[in-house]
């Protein structure tokens, strides 16, 4: 099933403000690697947000995710306090590893041996 137009729009606002709040609490560059927010995807009644991290260079990224999820109701506050304008209740934040940055990697890897197998036959 689709997004419809409204879930998207917010979820595009709910990304943004997200990632100002990541950066301002030091989340987006930590441990010498990288968080990023990929995706947010709203559910069709708007009270979930499921956030996809995407973690670069994060030696845990499991742990990672336990810290951000300690932070959970800071975070939502400062959601809150940025779009409660817009809305009118703040969303459940729902916060999911997205592992796509390592699936390229993998199949790169994959690729370059491939070629490699191929150019020594």
């Amino acid at each position: 099933m689709s997004e419809t137009k409204r879930q998207k729009q917010v979820g595009q606002l709910v990304q943004e403000e997200l990632s100002n709040i990541f950066m301002r609490m030091g989340f987006n560059v930590t441990e010498g690697g990288m968080i990023s927010i990929s995706s947010v995807k709203m559910t069709p009644d708007l009270l979930e947000a499921r956030v996809y991290l995407s973690m670069f260079q994060i030696r845990s990224p499991e742990e990672m995710m336990a810290r951000i999820k300690e932070k959970m109701g800071e975070i939502r506050r400062e959601l809150g306090n940025r779009v409660g304008k817009q809305l009118r209740r703040v969303p459940e934040l729902i916060f999911f590893l997205d592992d796509t940055l390592d699936h390229v990697f993998r199949m790169e890897e994959l690729f370059k041996k491939i070629n490699e197998e191929k150019e020594k036959k």
